[in-house]
């Protein structure tokens, strides 16, 4: 059961992939079709440039919950880095833990405020505003799931700092 798991999550992380490489390249696509017809054509289309706004939005939000692993996220490790195994359980457990007090809090919020946006479409190609922010609610999801999993890590002791459990750190 437990390989049948791993194995549909490595699938779903690669179409997770595929989809934002699909957003990539209508990003760019917009963008080229945007740069031809203002410099070229002399006729600026605000489409292109409202598609490329989306596209970017929706790369950042989708990549940052569901393609990025933990491992590659960004962060100010000077502490982290001096930290022994066990201080770093600590603080891997105290991070996720509030992360999921501030993501888990937020989420009701921010359900309201996608849900309220059906109001409004936007200017050039009048996609309704809820349906745009829609990642969002995707993103908090997915980074509410990520830190539970990490933090019941966290408590069997089995957390990953670059690829390696805390226990065989120096």
């Amino acid at each position: 059961m437990t390989d049948r798991l791993i194995s549909l999550g490595g699938w779903l992380h690669r179409r997770a992939e595929n989809v934002a490489v699909a957003m990539l390249a209508v990003m760019f696509a917009a963008f080229i079709v945007q740069v031809v017809c203002r410099y070229l054509l002399n006729l600026p289309v605000g489409w292109a440039s409202e598609l490329t706004l989306v596209m970017w939005l929706w790369l950042v939000l989708w990549g940052a919950g569901l393609v990025l692993p933990e491992r590659e996220e960004i962060r100010f490790d000077v502490i982290w880095g001096a930290a022994g195994p066990k201080a770093r359980r600590w603080m891997q457990g105290i991070a996720a833990t509030a992360l999921l007090i501030l993501y888990g809090a937020s989420l009701p919020a921010a359900w309201d405020f996608v849900s309220f946006m059906k109001i409004q479409k936007t200017a050039y190609l009048r996609i309704r505003y809820d349906h745009l922010f829609m990642v969002f609610m995707i993103f908090a999801v997915a980074v509410l799931l990520r830190y539970v999993w990490l933090l019941i890590q966290v408590l069997r002791g089995r957390v990953e700092a670059g690829g390696r459990t805390l226990e065989d750190l120096p």
